[in-house]
């Protein structure tokens, strides 16, 4: 690994899975569509809280744990009175594909219509999806095969 590992709040209760490790940093609303506003190039206060419908008071503080996690930084961009941007770090960014795979599965489950359209540098409707680095083809979860590698646990449970 080549860079730091972001730090949970907590011990994790049940089985070791970066899942749950994940959304424990980032699980909730107003941390994913921090996100999303960040990845769409929005970055002052007024704009998340605007963008997001976030309570000023919510916004503040998911914004002070995505900082401190090592999802977002801060920038000063005025001096008198000090205000701040925020900006995506590497690990933020790297939320972004988690973003659009979220966002093709609500437009398929959650919503009648899609408000919006994505389109990729290439010219085409951007489509979201996971494949295999090795053989590339798209995962399907039928072939996938766990293997535990948490001292103390086998696939199925504590051993």
């Amino acid at each position: 690994m080549d860079h730091p590992r972001l730090q949970t709040q907590r011990p994790l209760p049940g089985r070791p899975c970066s899942v749950a490790a994940g959304l424990q940093l980032i699980g909730d609303r107003w941390a994913l569509l921090v996100v999303r506003e960040l990845l769409f190039g929005y970055h002052r206060f007024d704009e998340l809280a605007h963008n997001t419908g976030a309570p000023r008071d919510r916004l503040s503080a998911r914004l002070r744990a995505l900082e401190s996690y090592g999802v977002i930084e801060r920038r000063p961009y005025q001096e008198r009175p000090t205000r701040y941007e925020y900006h995506l770090t590497e690990a933020g960014w790297d939320l972004g594909p988690v973003i659009q795979a979220l966002r093709a599965w609500g437009d398929r489950w959650a919503v009648d219509e899609p408000p919006m359209v994505f389109h990729h540098s290439c010219g085409h409707e951007f489509a979201a999806t996971v494949t295999c680095a090795h053989c590339d083809r798209p995962l399907r979860a039928d072939e996938m095969v766990p293997e535990s590698l948490a001292p103390g646990w086998d696939v199925r449970e504590p051993v």
